[in-house]
């Protein structure tokens, strides 16, 4: 399946299979194409799509976004806001205040905040010229000297040179290279939703209204918290709420919820914060599962990037800036060593997983600061953001 490209693109044009059409899939897919590789992404959803709410964009992805040629779309839809700050969530004061973009300045980008959709609409338009098929569910895969095969549920083989597994937290190239994993619940119930900024910040004195419009601004209570931060141009708001529970939880980004269990969840929280929870038209919730880190993530000519390798708890905000820099990094490894795709995706792993792993513990690390009362400041993330997997 090999075959020689243009000069200056890659030496040996592979034809890569993706597994997940989300963030991850597309931004490999993109990286991939921009150095002549064919690619094919399948997606088990009927349409190619992004649900949920916001996310945040450090500085080290967002340099891998400038350098695939998304700089432009992504700052028409991306906020930059000026700081993060943390609020006593009763009494007010301030716990925590971090500026953003006057010290994100010397990491060489901005740290954004973006609708999940805008963001997945962007890489999904990046990667217009690959094939996109939709409603197709990997069962396994399977790795063979000179390529690699995926099954789908529909009895379907699709072959190539390589798989690469983006399939999220449910990942079935995961469970296909390493078997089923045993994931730990925490006892932590999540609320997300996004609204229209002025309906919220007219619930807010001035003040207020200006503080959420321009900040990252989180709530802590000793029982849970509430983040909120601007999206869309500063179109929208968006919303999350968390807090410990007994009870036991579907893990699933999805679930729908209702504003009456979000109320009943933060009964006793001031009226200004319960009175934006009564404005989200839509409400999905799910529970936080930690995983322990994988070992390896490649497999002769499989390997796996973003939750598919290391799901992380979202205490630091990195799951999507990480899954970011793998797609990078993984496209320039194969472009070093097209001719010895297992050796590239070696490569890959051995670049990757030291950091992945770190990030993924810290996380785990922050959230259970955050089960202290009162928790300890934040912990460093500087290392993160100085990260540029672009130059390495």
């Amino acid at each position: 399946m090999q075959s020689q490209v243009a000069p200056g693109q890659s030496r040996t044009r592979l034809k890569a299979l993706v597994v997940g059409g989300g963030i991850g899939g597309l931004a490999v897919a993109r990286a991939l194409m921009l150095r002549g590789h064919d690619v094919h992404v399948f997606e088990r959803a009927s349409t190619f799509g992004e649900v949920g709410a916001g996310l945040q964009v450090g500085p080290s992805a967002v340099k891998v976004l400038y350098s695939l040629g998304l700089k432009e779309p992504l700052h028409a839809v991306a906020c930059a806001p000026d700081r993060f700050v943390t609020f006593n969530w009763q009494d007010g004061r301030i716990l925590h205040n971090e500026p953003y973009q006057e010290s994100f300045a010397a990491y060489g980008a901005p740290y954004l905040t973006a609708h999940r959709a805008d963001l997945h609409r962007i890489l999904l338009d990046s990667a217009k010229d690959a094939r996109l098929t939709t409603g197709k569910q990997a069962l396994r895969m399977q790795s063979m000297p000179h390529g690699a095969a995926v099954e789908f549920e529909d009895g379907s083989t699709a072959e190539g040179d390589i798989v690469i597994g983006a399939d999220g937290i449910h990942s079935a190239i995961r469970n296909s290279l390493w078997g089923a994993d045993h994931p730990r619940y925490t006892h932590y119930l999540g609320w997300r939703g996004v609204l229209p900024m002025d309906d919220a910040l007219a619930l807010l004195g001035k003040d207020a209204a200006e503080l959420h419009r321009k900040n990252v601004v989180l709530w802590r209570s000793p029982t849970g918290t509430m983040l909120f931060y601007p999206l869309r141009s500063g179109k929208l708001l968006n919303f999350f709420a968390g807090r410990y529970t007994d009870d036991w939880a579907e893990e699933s980004w999805t679930i729908p919820s209702s504003q009456s269990e979000l109320l009943a969840a933060f009964d006793g929280w001031p009226k200004e914060r319960l009175e934006i929870c009564r404005l989200m038209p839509e409400v999905f919730k799910w529970a936080f599962f930690d995983r322990d880190p994988l070992p390896r993530w490649t497999k002769g000519r499989a390997t796996l990037l973003g939750d598919a390798a290391h799901p992380m708890m979202p205490t630091l905000a990195q799951g999507a800036a990480i899954t970011i820099e793998d797609a990078f990094a993984l496209a320039r490894n194969l472009d070093h060593s097209s001719d010895d795709p297992a050796g590239a995706l070696l490569n890959y792993e051995r670049e990757r997983i030291e950091r992945a792993t770190r990030v993924q513990t810290l996380s785990r690390l922050q959230f259970e600061d955050n089960r202290q009362v009162p928790p300890p400041p934040p912990r460093d993330r500087t290392w993160i953001f100085r990260h540029d997997v672009t130059v390495a």
